[in-house]
Order: structure tokens, then C-alpha cells, then sequence
């Protein structure tokens, strides 16, 4: 089994993460999944808070993100900042709530997506990706603050599907759909439809 930090976001393979920690249900998990390096889950809700609350109920979504803490810093013994990178997906095949607040899942791992070059039909959706990169690059965000890791994979269609699916601002259902599609060029497809529809620009203000 594996402890589950249930978010009102969704992670995606190779993405990025910042998470503020302060609950004690997260506080001893983190530590020690930092210790052992080993991953916990992220998974979306699907009712319910990030928050424990005495009148909340949380549902969670079936598909999940195994999380790998990069960066570790103990503010303070009740507040940890990390940030954690998207390893494989899964799904929840049976989870339970502890007396603590903390889930656990059986959950099974699903196949990475396979390598697949951007087709020229759809390269506007990575072009306008390395835009935003070359954007954040110009108004001097340094690499290890950027929301991407490298290498950027700017000629693959998982990295870019990926990309775009963690920032557009989607429901956690559409995101939901997005992270089970198996093939990484239905998963552009769709992307590509929903920034056509959204109208979206990769310019961005001075700061």
C-alpha cells in the first residue's frame, strides 16, 4: 500500500509540484518518504477539502501520480515546503481512510506512455509551449524556479500533452480524461482542441 496526499489539482508524469505541508496526517508521510526516497500518490478529489474538516468527506479520483520529493525544506517542525516530480501513473484499486486522517491505496502502476514525435499537424501546440518557455527565459525566471523540468521535450507528444494538461485551466474531470488516455497522441489531439477553443496566447507582460 501506499499513503495518498489527495489535492484539488492534478499531477502529470514529469511535472512539477510545490506543495506546502502542514498537517500532521503529511507532515510524518513526507518526512518520510524524503528520508527513504521513496514516492507517496497525488491523486484529485473529487468532493471534499485538502483540509481535514469534521463535517468533510473526501472522494478521490481512480487515477493517480506517484509523487518523488526533489526539494525538502522544514520551515518550521509544522511546515514543510517541497516540491515533488510526477513519476508513474496508477490506479486505485482499493483505498482506505486511517483514524488519522491519512490514506492508504492498493494501487496498480500503468505502463509509461510511449515515445511519439509531434506531428506536424500539431506542432503549433509545441511551438506555442516553447513560446511560454522562451517567455519565462526572457523575463529572467532562472531554471530552478521555472513550472517545467528539463529537458524539454518540445518534439514529444506526452511531454508537451502533459504540459499544457497541468496549466490549462480545466475541471479535475477533463484533467482526469486527459491523464488516462493511454496513447500520448489522442492525448494531444485533445489538447489541441481545447487551446484552438480557448483561444490561447503565449504573450506575457513585463514584470
Amino acid at each position: 500500500m501506499i499513503p495518498l496526499f489527495p489535492l484539488g489539482t492534478t499531477l502529470f508524469p514529469g511535472g512539477l509540484l510545490p506543495l506546502k505541508v502542514f498537517e500532521p496526517r503529511y507532515l510524518t508521510m513526507t518526512r518520510q518518504a524524503f528520508q527513504s526516497g521513496e514516492p507517496f500518490g497525488i491523486v484529485a478529489l473529487k468532493t471534499g477539502s485538502e483540509t481535514v474538516k469534521p463535517e468533510g468527506r473526501e472522494e478521490l479520483h481512480a487515477m493517480g501520480v506517484m509523487a518523488h520529493i526533489e526539494e525538502f525544506e522544514e520551515f518550521n517542525p509544522a511546515l514543510f515546503l517541497i516540491r515533488v516530480r510526477g513519476g508513474e501513473r496508477f490506479h486505485i484499486e482499493s483505498a482506505e481512510r486511517q483514524k488519522n486522517g491519512l490514506w492508504l491505496a492498493d494501487v496498480k502502476t500503468v505502463s509509461p506512455d510511449p515515445e511519439v514525435d509531434v506531428p506536424q499537424e500539431l506542432e503549433s501546440s509545441a511551438k506555442q509551449l516553447g513560446a511560454l518557455i522562451r517567455s519565462l527565459q526572457e523575463h529572467g525566471v532562472a531554471e530552478k524556479d521555472m513550472p517545467f523540468a528539463t529537458p524539454y521535450r518540445l518534439d514529444d507528444c506526452a511531454w508537451v500533452s502533459n504540459r499544457w494538461s497541468e496549466m490549462l485551466p480545466l475541471e479535475a474531470a477533463q484533467k482526469q480524461t486527459l491523464l488516462g488516455q493511454t496513447h500520448p497522441r489522442v492525448r494531444l489531439d485533445l489538447v489541441a482542441e481545447i487551446l484552438e477553443g480557448m483561444n490561447i496566447s503565449v504573450d506575457f507582460p513585463h514584470q
